[in-house]
Parts: structure tokens; C-alpha cells; sequence
């Protein structure tokens, strides 16, 4: 790069399963969007992407040529328990001078990532998050709501399917575990969605998706006894045009953790999150409903929950 300039840095989180925190060292990066929708700009000299979340930053090179080079590095942010990458991806950000591209001999900066269990840093980051709300780019998130949904997120177990060989909570081998909303896991079904849902085909979906969970607990608190899930293609029906508000709760069950979600086709906009249990009494009053953060990726916080408002103008599955 040269100095004095700003870039524009397009950044993606490609990984399947890892958030990750990435800082270049001695430079400070301003963030201007988040998952394809402006943002009121903000600096940070760290971020946090979670899977599939992208972001726009502008990165001000310093004005004279620095008398080093600068790592930039990324590394998982890691909530749940078992094994996991713990490793640091590296590139190097140098200034070239002019009739000059090695620069070889330049020691190396290297920045200090936050802890890879740093979720207070992840908390405040994605505080800062919020919508430009002006004319040109209005935040048209839905003041009234007509559907109010309630999901836990988390892991459970699933019995060990026969002739199989599971690894489950304490080495269980007659269990394995299983993600699952609402105490359901989703199970494939032998048809597409569609196919049913247009030609009434058989061994497809139901439309009894629990919309707030069976079970009640203390979500944050000391797991129950019975960590079993249920599995099958249950969906929940939503008419056109629908304003809809769905509360993701972390779960304690075999630990929190931080859970990335996607909306597809849809953009949403963050209204409220918190760490322990959500209060549908008391957190409501405190949701952003001025110029919260439009987004298509979400991660509900690990021990705690996001709300999220949308309409649902798109049709299909």
C-alpha cells in the first residue's frame, strides 16, 4: 500500500463453524457496513466476523512510509466446550516505496487479539452496530409486530441411529449430539419443501414447528436432566407481509455457546440483545427501534439472546 491514502478492504468470514477476530497492527480500521447494508461509521482497530457475515471498512495508511511491516491476523473467537482450531492465519501488509517492492528487510509488527473467550469485546463490537436512518437510506424496521416467535438455540442429543457409531456427550456411544430449535432437529426431507408445498407430495414437512419451546427452563441456568431432542422437517407458516419478531435464546444445555444464524432471503433488523435470560416484561422497552442494524447474519450471544424484526415480503422457504 501507500501512505497517506485510504483503502476500502472487503472482508468475508468463509469459515464453516469459527467467528473470527481479525486486527492489522498499528492501523485503525473504520467500519462503514455490515452484510451489504450502510452503517453509521465507527472505528475499531478489531473486528468480529462471524460465518458468512461480511463487512466494508476503510483502512488510512499512515502518512509516511513506517520503517516496518504489519501483520494482519485473524484467529477463532471459541464459546463451546471440546475440541476446536485455535490457530492464527497471518498476511503481511507493507508499504512499497517507489522503485522499491521488497522491503524485505523490515521487522514485523505484530497486534495483540483479544482473548479467543473474549465475549464482553464481542458484546460491545456488536453494540456499535447500527443503521445510517436518513432519507436516502431509511430503517424501515417494523414498529408493530403481527407474529412474535420465541426460539431457543442450541445442542441436545439424538439416539445413536442403528448399525451407526456415535460419539456423544461423556463418550456415550448409544447418543450423538444434535443441534436443535426448540428442542427440534431438523431432518431432510425425501422431497423438496416446494414439491410439497405446490403439488401436495408426500414425506415432506409439517407445519407444527413449535413457536415458542415445549419445555420451559431455565435457559442460562442449570440444564434439565432430559437433554433429548426431537427430529423432523416441521416449518411454521407465514403469511405475506407478515411484521414479525423472533427472540434467539442461548441455551445451557452441554454449555453455551455463541450461535451464528442466517436468515435467507430475508434482511433483519437487530432490535435487542443481552446476556442471561430474555424478560419479555422489561427487555422490550429497551429494544432500538430508531436505526437498529439491518443484517442477513446474526449470532446470538453465548448465555444470553438477540432480537430480531422483519417483514416478510419474500416469498417461498
Amino acid at each position: 500500500m501507500k501512505p497517506g491514502k485510504t483503502y476500502l478492504l472487503r472482508l468475508i468470514n468463509a469459515a464453516l463453524n469459527d467467528e473470527l477476530f481479525f486486527r492489522i497492527a498499528n492501523h485503525t480500521l473504520i467500519i462503514v457496513e455490515a452484510d451489504a447494508t450502510y452503517t453509521k461509521p465507527f472505528k475499531s482497530d478489531t473486528i468480529i466476523l462471524g460465518p458468512g457475515q461480511t463487512t466494508n471498512v476503510l483502512l488510512k495508511t499512515k502518512p509516511n512510509y513506517p520503517n516496518a511491516t504489519f501483520y494482519m491476523l485473524a484467529r477463532p473467537y471459541v464459546t463451546g466446550q471440546g475440541t476446536f482450531d485455535n490457530s492464527t492465519v497471518a498476511g503481511i501488509l507493507e508499504y512499497t516505496k517507489p522503485n522499491d517492492h521488497t522491503n524485505l528487510n523490515l521487522p514485523i509488527v505484530k497486534p495483540l487479539l483479544p482473548a479467543i473467550n473474549d465475549t464482553n469485546f464481542v458484546a460491545n463490537f456488536s453494540n456499535k452496530f447500527l443503521s445510517l436512518n436518513s432519507p436516502k437510506y431509511p430503517a424501515n424496521v417494523p414498529k408493530t409486530i403481527d407474529k412474535n416467535f420465541f426460539f431457543t438455540v442450541g445442542l441436545g442429543t439424538s439416539p445413536c441411529p442403528k448399525n451407526q457409531t456415535c460419539q456423544g456427550p461423556n463418550n456415550s456411544s448409544n447418543s450423538k449430539f444434535a443441534a436443535s430449535m426448540n428442542n427440534v432437529s431438523f431432518a431432510l426431507p425425501s422431497i423438496a419443501l416446494l414439491q410439497q408445498h405446490f403439488f401436495g407430495a408426500n414425506n415432506g414437512y409439517t407445519t407444527d414447528f413449535p413457536v415458542v419451546p415445549l419445555r420451559p427452563f431455565n435457559y442460562t441456568g442449570t440444564p434439565p436432566n432430559n437433554t433429548l431432542v426431537s427430529n423432523g422437517t416441521k416449518t411454521v407458516v407465514i403469511p405475506y407481509n407478515t411484521r414479525v419478531q423472533l427472540i434467539l435464546q442461548d441455551t445451557s444445555i452441554l454449555g453455551a455457546e455463541s450461535h451464528p444464524l442466517h436468515l435467507h432471503g430475508f434482511n433483519f433488523f437487530v432490535v435487542g440483545q443481552g446476556f442471561g435470560n430474555f424478560n419479555a416484561s422489561s427487555d422490550p422497552a429497551k429494544f432500538n427501534l430508531v436505526d437498529p442494524v439491518e443484517r442477513n447474519t446474526v449470532a446470538v450471544p453465548s448465555g444470553g439472546w438477540v432480537a430480531i424484526r422483519f417483514l416478510a415480503d419474500n416469498p417461498g422457504d
